[in-house]
């Protein structure tokens, strides 16, 4: 690895519980006191001795026979009574018995399984030269499980199946430094994007660049999303562009509404309405059917929804996993809120103040959840339940605003590299019941790219 890279600091685990017992606190556990006032001592010799009588007297007419008397003596001891010191175990219950038993109790009142979340991360690692910009995209997790950060000018990559690291993209100063970067959804192909307004694609596989996208802006580009073979590019120049990678003439849509710097772009899970965010305090909803399939640097693509009740700058985008029409968003630091949005109607049907800079957002794939980061007061990390938005944990550890966060493919754990230049890694979201292995690549998405320079 090169100079300036990751360096492994080592994983931090809580110390264990110790518990300490005074020395007084067993004293006189071990002693026996009989209640003799329960015991029942004619019984007890009655049963040891068999129901024996020791010294027989010569019967006078009137008294009972031997055989009577000790008839009599057996009813009288006997009655209702157990063998002395016989131990027995309870009857087990039978599975009938046990099904109804579990079935009368209601559901609302049974024990539900809490998880146990962390609070302290899996893993830290250095990240040197970390930039420190609230409007760009640094940090994005692959289906491969290959986790790219940009530090500096150069773009590291981190495999989590082995830890190993390696400089995949070094960018010479005159064009640097990289201002975004994003892997396809194949987890093959990675678009990073640059100060100098052009973005580059690269192959990690074969570790060599393929083309140059130079068209469309005209200032740094901060914000990368893909949408099959559409890469759509977000610029300080206000502008949103859709690239098709596939064609020598990559600009096919130019989206015009923002009236500042685009610092967040995210696309649905249908693939059918992008949403921008920008420091104009503005979120836009576009449609991909409002755009044409042709060359287009005019006006007329319509955005679908204007939402304007975000009072800073809005880069944290999250569509929501379970519901294709819920999209989240945070603003910056003079907003600090929560908002979630219906997408169709353009409602917005919630806003919570989370008392800082909303940095990012992600959502939980396996339960109701999702995770925000967060700067200038604690540079925490909130998880939080939705729609009730009650907090179910707050991470610490961060020193530093927390600019980036990015999520594993399983879905489980979630990376963060904040302004203290770290790098942690939070089981955020739980742990897999079966190890799975890392999703393969699919295969070439893009057959023409290695000839389009």
């Amino acid at each position: 690895m090169g100079a300036g890279g990751i360096r492994n600091k080592g994983s931090r685990f809580p110390l264990s519980d110790r518990t300490f017992r005074s020395k007084n606190s067993c004293e006189n556990l071990d002693r026996f006191i009989p209640n003799r006032s329960a015991m029942d001592f004619d019984f007890a010799h009655f049963m040891l001795t068999g129901g024996r009588v020791e010294k027989e007297e010569p019967l006078s007419p009137w008294s009972p026979s031997k055989e009577a008397y000790r008839k009599q003596l057996a009813e009288i001891f006997n009655m209702n009574r157990t063998r002395i010191l016989a131990f027995r175990k309870k009857p087990p219950f039978s599975e009938a018995t046990v099904s109804e038993s579990i079935s009368s109790v209601p559901h609302s009142k049974r024990a539900k399984h809490r998880r146990c979340i962390p609070q302290d991360p899996e893993k830290i690692l250095d990240a040197p030269e970390l930039m420190d910009d609230f409007y760009l995209n640094l940090l994005d997790w692959g289906s491969g499980n290959i986790l790219a950060i940009v530090l500096g000018n150069s773009v590291y990559l981190w495999d989590a199946s082995d830890g190993s690291t390696t400089e995949f993209v070094a960018i010479d100063e005159e064009i640097g430094p990289v201002t975004s970067i994003r892997w396809t959804p194949d987890g093959r192909h990675l678009a990073v994007g640059l100060n100098n307004s052009h973005v580059q694609l690269w192959d990690s596989l074969a570790s060599c660049k393929l083309r140059t996208l130079t068209e469309g802006h005209s200032s740094r580009v901060g914000s990368l999303d893909w949408n099959d073979h559409i890469l759509t590019t977000g610029g300080m120049d206000s502008l949103i562009i859709n690239n098709d990678v596939r064609i020598r003439s990559h600009v096919i849509t130019t989206y015009r509404a923002h009236t500042q710097e685009i610092c967040g772009l995210k696309w649905s899970s249908t693939g059918q309405q992008l949403a921008s965010g920008g420091n104009d305090n503005l979120i836009y909803i576009w449609n991909i059917s409002n755009s044409s399939s042709g060359n287009s640097s005019s006006n007329h693509h319509r955005w679908l929804h204007r939402l304007d009740h975000h009072r800073a700058a809005v880069k944290a985008l999250s569509w929501c996993p379970f519901q294709s029409n819920l999209l989240a968003s945070g603003g910056g630091v003079g907003d600090q809120c929560i908002k979630y949005w219906n997408a169709h109607t353009g409602a917005c049907l919630n806003s919570v103040d989370t008392g800082s800079q909303v940095c990012c957002l992600v959502w939980s794939k396996h339960e109701r959840e999702i995770l925000s980061s967060h700067g200038f007061n604690d540079n925490q990390l909130i998880l939080w339940k939705y729609p009730s938005m009650v907090k179910i944990a707050e991470l610490y550890g961060h020193t530093s605003r927390v600019l980036y966060m990015a999520q594993s493919p399983d879905g489980y754990m979630v990376a963060s590299a904040a302004a203290d230049e770290t790098l942690r890694f939070w089981n955020v979201f739980g742990s897999p019941q079966l190890a799975k292995p890392a999703p393969k690549s699919n295969p070439e998405p893009f057959p023409n790219l290695a000839r389009i320079r």
